[in-house]
């Protein structure tokens, strides 16, 4: 049975590996999705092993959450663990970012009702607006904690002077940013910070919107409506040396008998500044595939050459 971790100073465990669920529902964000691809992508993950579901309102506007929700009914509710993200108040008519107590006490109870629970095991204030202090927002999700309605309180996207700020009272369990192998800005200053503070870490994008998996050879090109055309990751040099780099790992996952993706998200697990790393999915498929990765041990040799080949990129 592979170990799981403790978020933050809270009493939430969780497998290191669970499932980013922006594509379950996120018909927003992806084109084509389907609710019954959607709902098997959730059971593909929680029949496989992972035992955290990372959504959000902005994934569906709150669809995604139901979907989730649909399925939990199905399975024991203690053994799951759901985190869900908000700051998104729409009820302008317009989007804009709110983190006040008064919207997040709302988007907590609006998250409980859409994933029919009493409870979320985690929950993020998942931008930061410019407008309310940090640790009086924090402060009001603590209140909550003390309710029973979250477990484990944290915040997304937020810079190091953000955490500090929302930290301040000691509240923050987890944070949740962009890290990778290609983009590891967090290791300077963030990481130090969060594990003095015992604060957990959760990357999001492991794999790079796919870059990481080995299936981009040099020559590939994208559509102009295409977002990859204008990410700076698929571009020019920068995306050739990625790409280069990354078919130096498939020496290591044919020694393992796994894909480059899994070893990669090996890499992760086994990272003792991560906490639970969550890779996407719009497939089942690809959730079964990923939670294999817990089955990769990487030696302490292939860990640090993989570490080394993406220290500059």
């Amino acid at each position: 049975m592979t170990q799981q971790i403790t978020i933050g100073k809270s009493a939430v465990t969780a497998v290191p590996l669970g499932l980013g669920a922006n594509a379950v529902g996120g018909t927003n964000l992806f084109p084509d999705l389907e609710d019954a691809t959607g709902k098997a992508i959730v059971r593909a993950g929680l029949d496989a092993g992972i035992n955290l579901l990372d959504t959000a309102f902005a994934y569906g506007l709150g669809h995604s959450e139901e979907l989730i929700g649909q399925v939990l009914k199905d399975y024991e509710r203690h053994q799951v663990v759901v985190a869900s993200k908000a700051a998104q108040d729409i009820s302008s008519g317009e989007q804009v970012l709110n983190n006040t107590p008064k919207f997040l006490r709302q988007a907590v109870d609006d998250s409980l009702r859409r994933l029919q629970t009493d409870y979320l095991d985690i929950f993020y204030i998942h931008f930061p607006d410019q407008q309310t202090p940090k640790d009086e927002a924090i402060s009001a999700l603590n209140d909550l904690k003390q309710a029973g309605k979250v477990r484990a309180v944290g915040v997304s996207n937020f810079n190091l002077a953000q955490v500090k700020e929302a930290n301040r009272d000691g509240y923050v369990d987890v944070v949740e940013n962009q890290y990778s192998l290609l983009h590891r800005d967090a290791e300077r200053d963030m990481m130090p910070y969060l594990q003095q503070q015992q604060i957990s870490f959760v990357p999001y994008f492991p794999l790079a919107s796919g870059l990481l998996t080995g299936k981009y050879t040099a020559d590939v090109t994208f559509p102009s409506a295409d977002i990859r055309h204008k990410n700076p990751d698929f571009q020019g040099t920068r995306f050739t040396t990625i790409v280069k780099k990354v078919a130096q790992l498939q020496a290591i996952a044919t020694a393992h008998t796994a894909t480059i993706a899994q070893v990669v998200l090996a890499w992760y697990v086994q990272n003792p500044q991560v906490s639970v790393v969550i890779p996407g999915a719009k497939k089942p498929a690809q959730v079964t595939a990923n939670a294999q990765a817990l089955t990769v041990a990487l030696s302490a040799t292939e860990y640090q050459q993989i570490d080394q080949l993406f220290t500059t990129v």
